[in-house]
């Protein structure tokens, strides 16, 4: 059985025979292809030794050639995405397309940072006071740790790499061990793009290879994304260590349904924006809240829609693929068991129906719930798993306020025909990202991702302008040259004379 190795200073690096390891499973059947290491404090602080070595001559490298590498690398990426997607599917257990579709927007990161550049101009003012001259600039901040979650092993790092190793930065990545070798073949594919060693670093582990990148003087910046109380955790001990912290967690995203909408058109985006990579999204939609109008046949259009899925093996054209373990899977079904004991009326019971894989272990068909109450666990909580709840509200009024009084506040979405409900929606709603007849309103990448409250920890959101200004700092230069003219002793406070 191969053991994954870590990346090092542009090489594999791999531990002595009895470390820790941790099997990685192919969630669609159940095999162990492979085990990943656990890293220990020493192994992570070699990663971040290296970092921090190829720091200096990185920062200093030039625009030009920096830029050049990331042309480089997207240009491979874009020709052997293929390749990407399978061990996505081999290991997270989502369907191809969708695996195709993670890449494709993590690319679109890529681009973004290709045009670094023009993103780090600074300012100039000339003669600001008598022949003084005034400008800014943006520079790196130094070795920067990204640890990326289960659900998007390759679109979650692109978030923050390319911007960071654009504007100058050396990165030590830590993916999940559930799924890591899509972080090992990005870090191969940065090599062949031509990036100096030292630059991009991998390091699987645990808890104490996260601690580790929390607490090491070497690290400047921590991003972040994962569930919100391992986010807040990150954020208050990285904080506490005097570094800079991107972190994102969890949500509850609610899909508002106003009685002049295209009901056809929603329930389409409810069940594809619900049970799209089995709901192991932080961005899917996993509460409909129906004006009661339309409530009745809105259920009925989602339910017929839910129940012609196919789900199995993401290499075998499905809809929808496995959970990423069985242990999740069980806890997804609990949930279910829960709601039912809670009294929402279960329209689609995932727990029933077949499944076109070699073992069902994982699986789950889609679930829907109909007439769920705000005290309700599956309202609550973040399941991450393919379970639709369904609120029925009496107005706009009722909904907006049920939105806002949730504690998380990443992504929402108003499906309606009336524009002026709609441009209210935009102002009123106390949420990160919002979508008018958009389901998953995921920004562009010259555009910040992020959510409000308890679902971002921390003040800047991933890529785009605010991404850059993290990966960043700025500094203010203000400067004459002597003049012979001016020579003399002058003890008065200067002045912008």
């Amino acid at each position: 059985m191969e053991t994954l190795a870590h990346w090092i200073n542009g090489t594999a690096v791999t531990e002595d025979d009895g470390a820790r390891t941790a099997d990685i499973v192919n969630p669609a059947t159940g095999v162990v292809s492979g085990r990943v290491p656990l890293a220990d404090a020493e192994r992570t602080q070699q990663a971040i030794a290296a970092a921090s070595d190829a720091f200096p001559a990185w920062r200093d490298t030039s625009l030009s050639k920096r830029t050049a590498v990331l042309f480089a690398f997207r240009e491979l990426l874009n020709a052997r995405k293929e390749e990407l997607a399978e061990i996505i599917t081999a290991e997270q257990g989502k369907v191809l397309a969708d695996a195709l579709g993670e890449i494709s927007r993590g690319q679109e990161v890529v681009e973004f940072a290709c045009g670094m550049p023009h993103l780090l101009k600074g300012g100039h003012t000339e003669n600001a006071s008598a022949a003084v001259d005034v400008h800014s600039v943006r520079q790196p901040v130094g070795v920067s740790a990204i640890v990326s979650p289960f659900n998007f092993p390759a679109m979650v790092p692109m978030w923050f790499f390319p911007v960071a190793i654009a504007a100058g930065n050396t990165v030590v990545l830590k993916p999940s061990e559930k799924d890591p070798s899509a972080a090992n073949w990005m870090a191969e594919l940065w090599k062949e793009a031509g990036l100096p060693d030292g630059v991009f670093n991998v390091v699987h582990g645990g808890k104490e290879s996260v601690d580790t990148l929390l607490s090491d003087e070497r690290v400047a910046s921590v991003s972040f994304v994962g569930s919100t109380p391992i986010a807040k955790y990150v954020y208050e001990t990285a904080t506490s260590h005097g570094k800079r912290v991107q972190a994102l967690g969890g949500a509850k995203n609610h899909m508002l349904v106003l009685p002049d909408a295209d009901l056809d058109i929603t329930a389409d985006a409810a069940v594809n924006a619900g049970y799209g990579a089995a709901g192991e999204r932080c961005m899917a939609i996993s509460v409909v809240v129906a004006v009661e109008d339309i409530a009745d046949e809105l259920v009925s259009k989602i339910a017929e829609r839910t129940r012609s899925l196919k789900v199995g093996d993401g290499t075998r054209g499905t809809d929808m693929g496995p959970l990423v373990t069985v242990e999740h899977r069980n806890k997804v079904a609990g949930y279910i068991d829960a709601g039912v004991e809670a009294g929402a009326t279960l329209v689609v019971d995932g727990r029933e129906g077949d499944f076109d894989a070699d073992s069902a272990d994982a699986f789950l068909n889609p679930t829907l719930f109909d007439n769920v109450s705000p005290d309700m666990s599956i309202y609550q909580d973040e399941i991450f798993g393919p379970v639709l709840s369904v609120v029925r509200v009496k107005s706009y009024d009722e909904g907006l306020a049920l939105i806002n009084e949730n504690k998380y506040g990443n992504g929402t979405a108003i499906f309606t025909n009336n524009g002026g409900a709609a441009r209210r929606f935009e102002n009123e709603v106390q949420v990160g990202m919002v979508g008018v007849n958009v389901p998953i309103p995921v920004p562009m990448a010259y555009y910040s991702f992020g959510g409000w409250k308890s679902s971002l920890f921390g003040d800047t959101h991933a890529h785009g302008a605010e991404g850059v200004h993290f990966f960043t700092r700025g500094k203010v230069i203000t400067k004459r040259w002597q003049d012979p003219s001016q020579l003399g002793i002058n003890l008065g406070f200067p002045t912008n004379g």
